[in-house]
């Protein structure tokens, strides 16, 4: 199983955050997970509300467990409310389906992790993630 190294992890999250940053977003607060959904790395800016990093993971858990983008989720939620409520029923309630949740792959089409943002509205968070993940060579599905 491909992985995703701890440094590329952090590398992203700088990435993510310099485009943010480049954007003129609000604070962001930015979680890489693993395949498997366990935290590899998480940094939230300064002026950042605390309560972000709960929301970073949900946006990104959601993604890695279901194997769908935050913006699928959210078009799903609208055509198939139950399907999004059930599905965050049987994840514990650890998920947020919109934007900004991002399946992190590699070229090869093999899921790395998820990357998780927010701070800003939903598709700015989206911008900045995707940004992120491209600018290590890898292939964002948001």
């Amino acid at each position: 199983m491909a992985e995703l190294s701890l440094s590329r992890s952090k590398r992203i999250i700088n990435l993510t955050l310099a485009k943010g940053k480049e954007l003129g977003l609000n604070p962001l607060s930015v979680i890489v997970l693993d395949s498997g959904g366990h935290v590899k790395a998480f940094e939230r800016q300064d002026g950042a509300s605390p309560g972000r990093f709960a929301v970073a993971q949900a946006k990104a858990y959601g993604v890695v467990m279901l194997g769908m983008p935050g913006s699928a989720q959210m078009a799903r939620a609208e055509a198939q409310p139950y399907f999004i409520v059930t599905a965050n029923a049987a994840l514990d309630g650890k998920m947020i389906p919109v934007p900004g949740g991002v399946l992190i792959q590699n070229g090869r089409g093999q899921t790395l992790g998820a990357l998780g943002v927010t701070g800003d509205s939903s598709d700015n968070d989206l911008l900045a993630a995707v940004a992120g993940i491209e600018s290590v060579g890898l292939v964002a599905k948001g």
